[in-house]
């Protein structure tokens, strides 16, 4: 279940801050960064503290350094939004985690538990992705040379527009 969350966190953090430049590219990899753990249960990736780690460590490593801090802060941005997508948020033994201890997870994971359902989402995101895709105006080469090599899209989009 990748495309739910890359596509997801995209349409997500463009809707709420609609900003070109923000690195769409770290805000996916946050995204997807708890689903390495998924075929062994929830773990620390599905877990608000880490989150939050994230976020400090990138403030803290980034004090001086505006574009590295505009460019990084994607990775917890999207942690975060893995969080929300995923309904991790409703499991609050690991949600919380270690407010509750320190002991290891039990259970499956959100991904694998979903069943057909994840399916489903996976789908949404392949929809969601299409019209990322077209929205952004993707199709044209220059813009997705911009895209892949810096992560930013074309200022014209701001504002929900093109120019």
């Amino acid at each position: 279940m990748l495309i739910w969350f890359a596509a997801g966190s995209v349409a997500v953090v463009w809707s709420i801050f609609q900003s070109p430049a923000v690195d769409y590219r770290m805000v996916m990899l946050g995204s997807v960064l708890a689903v390495a753990e998924a075929p062994f249960g929830p773990g620390p990736l599905d877990t608000l503290a880490v989150s939050c780690l994230a976020l400090a460590l990138v403030m803290v490593a980034t004090v001086g350094h505006r574009l590295w801090r505009r460019r990084w802060l994607g990775i917890p941005i999207g942690m975060f939004l893995h969080l929300v997508l995923d309904g991790t948020w409703m499991r609050t033994a690991v949600f919380w985690w270690p407010a509750e201890g320190w002991r290891r997870f039990a259970g499956r994971s959100e991904i694998v538990s979903r069943g057909i359902w994840s399916v489903l989402l996976e789908l949404i995101g392949v929809l969601l992705a299409v019209w990322l895709w077209g929205r952004f105006g993707l199709d044209d080469a220059d813009r997705r040379h911009v895209f892949m090599r810096t992560g930013q899209l074309e200022r014209s989009f701001v504002g929900g527009r093109q120019r």
